[in-house]
């Protein structure tokens, strides 16, 4: 079952990327996404129990993460083409997952585990070149955004076991995450803000609901299943993102890009 929910959430995180990528605004589309989830947040914090004590350092250390995802995230879209750069910070997040599991949450795979997860990644990493070569600055942003992912896995992984409720570290990272989002725009692009919402709102309420739907599916899985397979498993949505990436954006999958 868990891994029937985590290829349904796949789908949707691809279609929330392709938002973005697509997006005039990139960061007003980001914005209006994390917006979604803290309202979502807001109602699991009043009418769900609190989160444990002993969770916030997870907690708080997958905020700051998600953070620092965010923002590359953005600037992965700016500079490269979605069918290249989003297989590579991807497919190279659960390969660091392996790792960082076993140092971290002492998550050991067995042999069949550790072979599945390494063919998926290398294949989607393989999808990415496959045509042609990557420049060399979208292809480091690539790579550092899969380090976070791997981070805010492993971290959430680890907090969501403590939790008891998937649902409530949930919430609660989608309002500091969103407050966080939120009110850096707000300084930043204050003006553009209502111009956004009369042009724009709509994929960005969709976005929304598809981004936190993805996310809280994968916490479910991970408080239950080792964090790799499902982080590799997750990642098959690559296989969506190509196909997107083709058809709604016209590349031609793998070309060479000049920065």
């Amino acid at each position: 079952m868990e891994y029937l929910v985590i290829l349904i959430a796949a789908l949707f995180h691809a279609i929330w990327n392709s938002i973005i990528k697509d997006s005039g605004d990139k960061l007003l589309t980001l914005t209006a996404i994390r917006a979604i989830g803290l309202l979502f947040g807001v109602f699991v914090i009043v009418f769900l129990p609190p989160l444990e004590m002993e969770a916030i350092p997870y907690l708080a250390g997958a905020s700051i993460i998600h953070c620092l995802y965010f923002w590359f995230l953005l600037n992965i879209y700016r500079i490269g083409d979605f069918s290249q750069v989003y297989p590579i910070s991807r497919g190279s997040a659960p390969l660091m997952v392996i790792l960082l599991g076993a140092v971290f949450a002492g998550e050991y795979l067995s042999p069949t585990q550790v072979i599945a997860t390494v063919m998926i990644s290398s294949g989607i990493l393989l999808l990415s070149v496959a045509k042609g070569r990557l420049a060399r600055v979208p292809g480091i942003y690539a790579l550092i955004t899969g380090a976070c992912i791997a981070g805010y896995t492993v971290v959430s992984g680890m907090g969501v076991r403590i939790a008891n409720s998937f649902v409530v570290y949930a919430g609660w990272l989608e309002v500091i995450t969103g407050l966080a989002v939120v009110m850096f725009t707000t300084v930043r692009r204050k003006r553009q803000i209502l111009i956004y919402l009369q042009t724009q709102c709509k994929k960005g309420i969709v976005a929304g609901f598809l981004s936190v739907s993805a996310f809280a599916a994968a916490l479910w899985a991970m408080k239950t299943s080792p964090l790799a397979p499902i982080a590799a498993l997750r990642e098959t949505s690559i296989i969506f993102a190509a196909i997107i990436g083709v058809i709604m954006f016209k590349e031609d999958y793998g070309k060479y890009r000049k920065i």
